[in-house]
């Protein structure tokens, strides 16, 4: 009895490793059935109905094209407009670098040493953020939160759904797997090279992620060891929050974001990844990611883009503004458009318009329902929530955008925004455009 007792403490320690922590506590709000009719709708996986019908009820998508309709349903006449899954932006620093732009919202990079894999993002998220309500009217529905570039692994990110809420916990996306922000190139070096803190040159940070991961595979090695050992008074590892995340990734329980810019270092990350047996998610901002667009899809990376971002330092210099379509060309290509910005998210899908238009220009054919890929079912694959959102199938989450016309035109605007079936915007109806307790206060403030 004596000899189980003292196993005791490490059984539990062992389950806590295993167990979520700051879980979801995201519900949806309540919803209608409701049809919508005699829209253009793209569904997100490459398909198009023209003057097609879309019911929606008990928060996912029942059917697309015809269907039963139930009674009591409230039907939205959209003869004119379109009609899009929800968008999904899969790089953003909403609530971590927050509105007002000031010292004390500057959450977003724990700069304090190279490896931080233990800090987690939405342990910064600021819900309040007048951030998220204005993306909203932009038709972002879900997007992941991540830290910043200053490290070579930045920390976990977070994936949430855009609903106004007062904790984190009830923005999470359930059951979303985290994101291991991981950071190559001219940042992490700049930020530790001129504070007497490895690394400060690009083969120093190289060495740096291999020897986490080596830390990282002896600690998985060390638990299981552990466990699968009979002996009665048998001693657990020391937990370790750092190497909980890195051995995640390993495991492929979480998903490696990269933050990477040039085609030469793009490889040898993807060859490390090789070494370590990990598997690379998406590369992001990937400015020369056009010029090894089918390594990219022969080894399943998404690419996670500007439309036009470059030259703002020297590894960002060769971008092309053709880069999206390019790297979206090969068989089984996963193309995105992020935006990395407050601004950029409210009007992402222009942004995939200038990726488009570009395309266009030098004889691609892209066509709508191709595009809204990059910003709909390609951003879920990344984020690993394909199989619940980002395009409209029966099933799937009722996330859904209506737009006043083709969402690629310079004047589309989002006229209403479902998620999970409850129409949470409405630019028509001023009680359905949200405002955080935060901008609120000023506003009211104001008017007196």
């Amino acid at each position: 009895m004596l000899k189980l007792l003292t196993a005791a403490p490490w059984l539990l320690l062992s389950v806590s490793v295993l167990s979520e922590p700051f879980p979801s506590t995201y519900s949806p709000l309540p919803s209608t059935p409701t049809l919508i009719t005699g829209a253009t709708i793209l569904t997100g996986d490459g398909g198009r109905i023209d003057d097609g019908d879309l019911l929606i009820s008990d928060g996912i998508v029942q059917w697309v094209g015809s269907g039963d309709i139930p009674e009591n349903t409230h039907t939205i006449d959209a003869k004119g407009r379109w009609v899009t899954p929800g968008i999904i932006d899969v790089h953003s620093h909403l609530g971590v670098y927050a509105s007002p732009d000031v010292h004390a919202h500057s959450d977003g990079n724990e700069a304090t040493a190279p490896v931080t894999a233990e800090v987690w993002a939405e342990h910064s998220v600021w819900p309040q953020d007048p951030g998220f309500p204005r993306a909203l009217a932009g038709g972002i529905t879900t997007l992941q939160i991540l830290p910043g570039s200053a490290n070579l692994f930045g920390g976990r990110g977070v994936t949430l759904k855009n609903v106004p809420a007062t904790t984190y916990q009830a923005m999470k996306f359930p059951d979303a797997p985290h994101g291991l922000k991981m950071a190559c190139g001219e940042n992490p070096k700049r930020v530790y090279g001129n504070r007497s803190k490895a690394p400060s040159t690009r083969m120093g940070n190289v060495a740096a992620y291999r020897a986490a991961w080596i830390k990282a595979q002896k600690y998985i090695d060390d638990w299981e060891a552990y466990e699968a050992s009979d002996e009665l008074d048998k001693k657990a590892p020391e937990r370790n929050l750092e190497l909980d995340t890195l051995a995640g990734a390993l495991k492929g329980e979480i998903i490696v974001h990269m933050h990477c810019y040039r085609a030469d270092e793009m490889m040898t990350i993807l060859d490390m990844a090789d070494e370590f047996g990990y598997k690379l998610g998406t590369f992001h901002h990937g400015v020369e990611a056009y010029k090894i667009a089918d390594e990219l899809a022969a080894n399943g990376v998404c690419g996670a883009l500007w439309a036009d971002w470059w030259g703002f330092k020297m590894e960002a210099y060769d971008g092309i503004q053709e880069n999206v379509a390019l790297v979206d060309r090969p068989e089984g290509s996963c193309s995105i458009v992020h935006s990395d910005s407050d601004e950029g998210i409210q009007r992402l899908n222009q942004e995939a318009a200038k990726a488009m238009a570009r395309g266009n220009a030098v004889g691609m054919d892209i066509a709508p329902e191709r595009a809204i890929r990059w910003i709909t079912s390609n951003p879920a694959k990344s984020l690993g929530i394909d199989a619940k959102t980002g395009t409209l199938a029966t099933g799937k989450m009722a996330d859904v955008v209506i737009w006043n016309q083709n969402p690629f035109s310079v004047y589309a605007k989002a006229e209403q925004v479902f998620i999970d079936g409850a129409m949470i915007f409405d630019r028509n109806n001023p009680e359905l455009q949200p405002v955080t307790d935060f901008e609120l206060g000023q506003l009211l403030e104001v008017a007196q």
